[in-house]
């Protein structure tokens, strides 16, 4: 079986690559890769594989890469590796420095929001900077496969995952983890306020919490266009654009991240965060046992984390392997050790208990339509920006962070 499977791959390798959604790329071969481009903007790996290991390193590989002789191989001989990044940068910087490890592939890393990787990829049209896409959630991912950004790759490691919700069924990109939505909230700052923590999507709106909420930038952040979208398809369209005129009154700040919220409301300068409750786990454990976590009565959505090859990349067999080991559990098993507790989606990994441990679960989402996702997404960004009064293109600098 595994000698088929070095056959398949070798003759993938010749053959030409193909984009994923209607953007219809340029065919390119993986025969003779173009150098890759000068990443100025990336940041090397925190460490490099002596060149006297690198060979012990690649021997001693994942047992998921057994029958993946042709594609290592390949792959080293293009010997580098520009990752784009939406995770925090902690986990990317740990998964990139271990895959370098492991394959003496020099590998170069940039964090930047998945809004921010959408626009980038968009506007470099087929020639990307960067060949792969670690972390984040999918709903810009579904926008890059809808513009023809991200390439076709029929992964071995995908027969791991526990279901075919958490890939692309055109195998543009691949799940490797999933977070649920919700409420993070600062006790001490609620109870000195005589205030409840708010229970309800709705309860957010409330004129109590005035200037106490905050959420991230849907220009920036894909959390904050999970938001729109699952507020969308929980209340209507424009039921969902009237809350978010409501909500916005109670709105101090607009993060750049996602991630942003989490770390404001430990130290109390954000009384209630509103993001993916992983992140509140991981300020916890960093000593905020102030955070309270809320999974909303009335329902939410969930991300799926996800991986992708970006169409036209320099190192494209580089890229292929790069798929593989992140649905390996020699990537996602190690994840925790970077403070990242979300929930895996790959049968043959570790769940960290840290995910159950605060009472987290999966039972209060909502069927999230994704193909409504995937094509309405820019629209209803669009939306919510005229819905709050604000231009996407030139919002209060004040409120909402870009930087």
């Amino acid at each position: 079986m595994k000698k088929k499977l070095a056959l398949l791959l070798a003759c993938t390798m010749v053959s030409g690559l193909t984009a994923c959604g209607g953007g219809g790329g340029t065919a390119a071969t993986t025969a003779a890769p173009a150098a890759a481009p000068a990443a100025t903007e990336a940041t090397e790996a925190a460490s490099q594989a002596p060149a006297g290991e690198s060979k012990a390193e690649t021997e001693a590989a994942p047992e998921a890469a057994g029958g993946m002789d042709a594609l290592i191989e390949a792959a080293k001989a293009e010997g580098e590796l520009t990752v784009y990044g939406s995770c925090e940068e902690e986990y990317l910087s740990m998964a990139c420095r271990n895959f370098e490890q492991l394959y003496g592939i020099k590998t170069k890393y940039q964090r930047l929001s998945t809004s921010e990787v959408y626009t980038k990829i968009s506007e470099e049209a087929g020639k990307p900077s960067a060949d792969v896409w670690f972390g984040g959630t999918t709903d810009p991912y579904n926008e890059a496969v809808a513009d023809g950004l991200l390439m076709e790759y029929e992964a071995i490691n995908a027969a791991n995952l526990i279901s075919e919700d958490y890939k692309d069924p055109t195998n543009c990109w691949y799940g490797i983890y999933k977070g649920i939505l919700g409420f993070m909230v600062n006790k001490e700052e609620l109870e000195r306020l005589n205030l409840e923590a708010p229970r309800t999507w709705d309860d957010l709106t409330k004129a109590e919490y005035e200037g106490l909420v905050m959420l991230s930038n849907p220009n920036t952040a894909g959390t904050a266009k999970l938001v729109i979208n699952t507020m969308i398809q929980m209340k209507g369209h424009d039921e969902a654009m009237e809350y978010f005129k409501a909500l916005d009154k109670n709105v101090n700040q607009y993060t750049k991240s996602g991630s942003g919220p989490s770390k404001m409301v430990g130290p109390g300068e954000c009384v209630i965060g509103v993001g993916f409750l992983h992140d509140g786990i991981y300020q916890i454990l960093q000593g905020y046992d102030n955070i309270e976590l809320i999974v909303p009565d009335d329902g939410t959505s969930f991300e799926v984390g996800a991986t992708a090859i970006f169409n036209g990349c320099a190192h494209p067999n580089a890229a292929k392997l790069w798929i593989e080991y992140a649905l390996s559990p020699d990537c996602v098993d190690h994840a925790k050790e970077a403070g990242s507790y979300q929930f895996l989606v790959l049968s043959n990994a570790a769940q960290p208990e840290e995910a159950t441990q605060f009472g987290l679960d999966m039972n209060n989402t909502i069927d999230y339509d994704f193909e409504d996702a995937k094509a309405n997404s820019a629209k209803y960004v669009e939306d919510f920006f005229t819905a709050l009064g604000s231009d996407s293109g030139s919002a209060d600098a004040s409120r909402f962070l870009t930087e």
